[in-house]
């Protein structure tokens, strides 16, 4: 991977990710990306796109519908560790929600 990234492996410039560096993190995290995984991250990063922040984990879990903790079966060791490193956000400063 040519990204840089953090002390704790987030890359430092959210424009830096690709689909390959969320295929590294992945296997990183020991995440098998389904359609789902890919459907919450490309979400995640339209969401960044639009609003220059990470979404927070209530946005993705209304995106995705369901039941309300499909966000954390997808991503077991929690959204901030997972998803967001995945999606290649910043890693949030101070998070409620995961």
């Amino acid at each position: 991977m040519n990204a840089p990234t953090d002390e704790e492996g987030y890359l430092v410039n959210p424009q830096d990710w690709s689909e390959d560096i969320a295929a590294q993190f992945a296997q990183q995290e020991a995440i098998q990306l389904t359609d789902e995984h890919w459907d919450a991250i490309r979400f995640m990063r339209e969401f960044y796109a639009e609003h220059q922040v990470a979404p927070d984990v209530r946005f993705v879990m209304k995106h995705l519908g369901q039941h309300r903790n499909r966000v954390f079966e997808l991503f077991p060791y929690g959204y901030v560790k997972q998803a967001c490193k995945i999606a290649g956000m910043k890693r949030p400063r101070a998070w409620s929600t995961g």
